[in-house]
């Protein structure tokens, strides 16, 4: 089976950076100018944004905070863990080293190891990259209502590599 329309817009942005300091990325600040955001610059976490770009271009629907990370949580319907598909949405939990939450994560799932999601997303290292997150971090798993949900889970080995604790 094809991967949905949006997974295949995201993979197209693999490798495209934020730029460091009062430059900005052409790229990035165009996607706000079309979702018409407020700002233009590519420092502010942008995870959200790259979503909503995704799914702007493949014509589906985004939440109205789509800038939020957790405002991805309840859009669509609920996609139980054993059923996700490449291009599930997840969406983390970030906390500091004492518990407390400072905000939230959210890329397109496409694959898993037995520890970790491996998530391709926006703002994971200052760029478009796919990244290991631990499972236990999700808060939610989300499908776009009224699209069929594509094949199942998909294992693939971790590799040993890092995982990410902090996306920025």
């Amino acid at each position: 089976m094809t991967e949905p329309a949006w997974l295949i817009i995201a993979r197209s942005h693999i490798g495209l950076k934020e730029i460091p300091g009062p430059t900005h990325s052409n790229v990035i600040t165009g996607w706000l100018s079309k979702l018409g955001a407020w700002w233009r610059e590519d420092e502010t976490p942008w995870c959200g944004t790259f979503v909503a770009h995704c799914m702007q271009a493949a014509g589906l629907p985004y939440p109205k905070d789509w800038f939020r990370a957790k405002a991805w949580a309840d859009y669509g319907a609920l996609l139980r863990p054993e059923r996700l598909a490449p291009g599930a949405l997840l969406i983390f939990d970030r906390k500091t080293a004492s518990g407390r939450s400072v905000g939230g994560h959210i890329g397109f799932y496409v694959g898993e190891d037995k520890f970790c999601y491996h998530v391709l997303g926006g703002n994971q290292s200052d760029s478009v990259s796919i990244a290991r997150i631990v499972k236990s971090r999700c808060i939610a798993t989300r499908w776009p209502k009224d699209v069929p949900v594509g094949a199942g889970p998909v294992t693939v080995a971790s590799n040993g590599g890092t995982i990410s604790t902090n996306e920025a």
